[in-house]
């Protein structure tokens, strides 16, 4: 197409001070490229700014995600424990005994709860801590000391629990120590007791129903009743009536708490043997089978465990919230350990308190020093961590998100459990 010439007047002033006026002729092309290359400039800036504008909010969110870990959530599916998106976690930890005791004798709890304590217990590379609680010490029942039970003693566990989860780690709350009708309660029974033990579930799951990385173990160390007692409760030579775990249960989710339930086994901890056949109703289908492992205990051979404790484990999870050896050694505990990581079952090292290796404890002093029996379980956790490393590059975070990415990527490994001991 031609281009066509256009006319432009233009007004000139001389200096005499009047003025005339000259044509002046430009081809309208010439204009139309200088407005199109104008054009093409602005594009780019902004094309440029958009560019860097996303590459920032990237970069921000990648920078918040390393800095902010996501909340710790267990779970129950089917026979695992899992985080929120359902990638399997065990928990591998320790028992952090004295809030069951302390209260009873003038104080809250025995040793640190500070952050130089947890950082001690998670360069051990843990990914849990179960703490015992003391009955009346929670209710602030049996003519305690309110500054060492009832508020004061509820605050102390809460602000323990949550400092604990700012560390990465998984909390169990126990029932440990409790009694009857008016008795203090300086030691376990048989089983929980009617009288205090629903009473005490209904207000821990009311103060904790809001957190998602708690699990609740209903009674430390059933003994000397049957299979029926355990479930639904029972008349005790003693003269006093024990709690069932169906009542227990019950007593947690009356609260709308849908955490994690432990019910452990007869035994003190140490039998499963019937647990498939009485174990309670959970309507939240959060249920957990708990097991004691001691070297002085009935069950302690691999062929026990297999026929007592692996068929358990194909259809719910098992955690061993306690796992000791009073011979200032870790054969046993070794062995144990080696057989939990086949089979999928989770493991806690009774106990985080330097009262020397035959209580049995795991340290000599609350800095994390291991006692010769405790470093059994040290190195155990620090190899599997090396091992994780090897399959994922690993990066400076609280232990319960290392775990979890440690499961998600062997999740992803056909033979996970005879490739990477899990």
């Amino acid at each position: 197409m031609p281009r066509r010439p256009i006319t432009v007047q233009v007004r000139v002033s001389h200096d005499s001070g009047y003025q005339s006026w000259h044509r002046s002729r430009c081809p309208q092309g010439h204009r139309l490229a200088t407005r199109s290359r104008l054009h093409g400039r602005r594009v780019m800036v902004l094309l440029w700014l958009s560019l860097t504008l996303i590459m920032i909010v990237i970069a921000v969110a990648a920078w918040q995600a390393v800095q902010s870990p996501v909340p710790l959530t267990l779970r129950v599916s089917g026979n695992e424990l899992v985080n929120a998106s359902g990638s399997p976690v065990r928990l591998l930890g320790v028992d952090r005994s004295g809030a069951e005791y302390a209260c009873i004798n003038g104080q809250l709890i025995d040793g640190p709860t500070g952050e130089r304590s947890i950082n001690a217990m998670t360069s051990w590379h843990i990914d849990a801590v179960r703490i015992p609680l003391n009955e009346d010490c929670w209710l602030g029942i049996s003519r305690l000391r309110s500054s060492f039970s009832s508020a004061r003693y509820r605050t102390m566990i809460r602000e323990y629990v949550a400092r604990l989860n700012q560390a990465g780690l998984y909390v169990i709350l126990d029932l440990h120590w409790n009694a009857p009708g008016g008795e203090l309660a300086t030691r376990q029974q048989q089983m929980a007791d009617l009288d205090h033990a629903p009473a005490f579930w209904s207000s821990v799951a009311r103060v904790f129903k809001t957190d998602p990385a708690v699990a609740f173990d209903l009674y430390n160390e059933p003994n000397g009743i049957s299979w029926q007692c355990w479930r639904d409760g029972c008349a005790l030579p003693e003269g006093w009536r024990a709690a069932g775990m169906q009542m227990l249960v019950n007593a947690v989710r009356a609260t709308g708490a849908r955490q994690p339930i432990i019910a452990t086994g007869l035994g003190w901890g140490n039998d499963l043997g019937s647990w498939l056949r009485y174990r309670p109703h959970d309507p939240a289908n959060q249920l957990v089978a708990g097991f004691h492992a001691y070297n002085f205990n009935r069950c302690v051979t691999v062929a026990c465990w297999n026929s007592e404790v692996k068929p358990v484990a194909r259809k719910v999870p098992v955690v061993a919230t306690e796992l000791g050896e009073a011979d200032c050694s870790h054969a046993f505990i070794s062995r144990f350990m080696n057989w939990a990581d086949s089979a999928g079952v989770s493991y806690l090292g009774w106990s985080w308190n330097p009262s020397g290796c035959r209580s049995p404890a795991l340290i000599r002093s609350w800095g994390g020093q291991a006692t010769a029996y405790g470093e059994g379980l040290r190195a155990h956790l620090m190899r599997l961590h090396r091992q994780y490393c090897q399959a994922a590059p690993c990066a400076a975070q609280p232990s319960g998100s290392l775990w979890v990415r440690y499961h998600s990527a062997a999740r992803r490994t056909p033979s996970r459990r005879s490739t990477m001991g899990w």
